[in-house]
C-alpha cells in the first residue's frame, strides 16, 4: 500500500481538485510505468471484462511502486477472496462492480478492513513485506484502503442516496455504458434520458461530502466532465486511446480505421490487395521444382 499516493490523492480532492488517470487493460507493466511517469494521480488495473491474471496485475503494481500514484484493482465481482488477494497483493483499493443496495456496499467495505472494523483476513503477502513490516501494515491499512463502488444500473441508481452515506467510501464510479444497458439501451454510451440520470446521481453523491469519477470519450469530455463536477477523471482506457491515436494517424492518410468484431482489418475503397503466389505461380521458370 502506498500511503503517500493515497495522502496525496485526498489532500487534492480535499481541495475539489480533479485527479487524473488512466484505466489498464492490457498486460504490459510499461504502460503502468509510463502512466507513473507521466505524474498521473492514479491507474486502475482494470481484471474485471479483460484478460489480466494475477501475475499481470502484479507487474502493474510493482512498475508503480516508490511513486504518486494509487493503484486501484477492478474486480470481476464483490466478493471476499478477491477483495482480499488484490489487497494483500499490494493494491491501494478496489473497484467494484454492480454495486445496487447499501448494504452490498457496506459488506464489500468489511471485506476490505481488517477486524475489528472488518473482515479481512491476515496474509504474509507483498502488501506486508511477506510478512516482515505486518504490523505497519495493519496499522495503516484500514485508514488508507480505497473502496471505489461502481454505479451503472438503474437499480443502483434508485438506491444511490442511501448508498451514498455508507461509511468508508469516499469515491463513486459511475458506468455509463452498463447502466444504459440496464435502462433498455444495450450498446449505447449514454441512451436517452440518461445522460440526465447520471448527472442526477453525480449530484447525490456529491452532496453527500464525495466525489465522483466517469471515463472520459475523449479529450473535449474530459473538460466537459470536470465541469460538470466530476473530480476522479479517467483520460480512457489504455487500448481505446492507443486505437484512437492510431486511428487518427491512418485517416490522416486515408486509410479506414474501422475495428469490427471479428477483428477483419477494413480496406480501403478501391484498394486492391495483393494475392500470394499460388503453386509456383509468379516463379521464373528455372526456380520451379528447385524445391522438390
Amino acid at each position: 500500500m502506498n500511503v503517500r499516493a493515497i495522502q496525496a490523492l485526498r489532500g487534492k480532492l480535499a481541495l475539489d481538485q480533479p485527479v487524473y488517470g488512466l484505466w489498464i487493460t492490457l498486460e504490459a507493466p510499461s504502460i503502468a510505468e509510463i502512466a507513473v511517469a507521466l505524474g498521473l494521480d492514479w491507474i486502475v488495473v482494470d481484471a474485471e471484462h479483460g484478460h489480466l491474471d494475477w501475475r499481470d496485475i502484479a507487474g502493474h503494481l510493482r512498475a508503480a511502486v516508490r511513486s504518486e500514484t494509487v493503484v486501484l484493482v477492478r474486480l470481476v465481482e464483490i466478493d471476499r477472496g478477491l477483495i482480499k488477494r488484490a489487497l494483500d497483493n499490494g493494491a491501494d483499493g478496489v473497484v467494484l462492480p454492480w454495486v445496487e443496495s447499501a448494504d452490498q456496499l457496506r459488506e464489500a467495505v468489511a471485506f476490505a478492513h481488517y477486524p475489528p472494523a472488518g473482515k479481512r483476513g491476515m496474509g504474509a503477502e507483498r502488501a506486508t513485506g511477506w510478512g516482515r513490516g505486518l504490523a505497519q501494515h495493519a496499522r495503516e491499512a484500514n485508514e488508507h484502503v480505497l473502496v471505489v463502488p461502481i454505479i451503472e444500473t438503474v437499480e443502483g441508481g434508485r438506491n444511490i442516496v442511501a448508498i451514498s452515506q455508507v461509511p468508508g467510501v469516499e469515491i463513486f464510479q459511475l458506468g455509463p455504458a452498463d447502466y444504459s444497458s440496464s435502462a433498455g439501451y444495450a450498446g449505447q454510451w449514454e441512451g436517452p434520458g440518461v445522460a440526465e440520470q447520471l448527472l442526477a446521481i453525480k449530484d447525490t453523491i456529491r452532496r453527500h461530502g464525495r466525489h465522483c469519477g466517469v471515463v472520459a470519450t475523449s479529450d473535449d469530455n474530459l473538460l466537459e466532465r470536470r465541469d460538470q463536477g466530476f473530480r476522479f477523471l479517467g483520460l480512457g482506457f489504455d487500448a481505446g486511446l492507443v486505437i484512437r491515436s492510431l486511428s487518427a494517424s491512418i485517416e490522416r492518410v486515408g486509410r479506414p480505421a474501422t475495428i469490427t468484431p471479428d477483428l477483419t482489418p477494413a480496406v480501403a475503397e478501391g484498394t486492391k490487395v495483393a494475392k500470394p503466389p499460388n503453386h509456383g505461380e509468379g516463379m521464373h521458370s528455372s526456380e520451379k521444382g528447385s524445391h522438390s
